[in-house]
């Protein structure tokens, strides 16, 4: 999921570069979505990984 993000971030910026606002807007809004998803994701595998030890 963080892959799908940084690729997201990598198309925004591009588009934004090349002039495609819409693109860029829409681009990295997902990607934003995606890097949030995988934060809590990240920190409840953290939390919940360590209660079973």
């Amino acid at each position: 999921m963080l892959k799908w993000s940084i690729i997201l971030l990598v198309v925004a910026i591009i588009a934004g570069v090349l002039g495609f606002g819409g693109i860029a807007a829409g681009a990295a809004e997902i990607a934003k979505i995606l890097f949030y998803i995988f934060i809590v994701l990240f920190v409840l595998s953290l939390i919940f990984g360590r209660s079973r030890l």
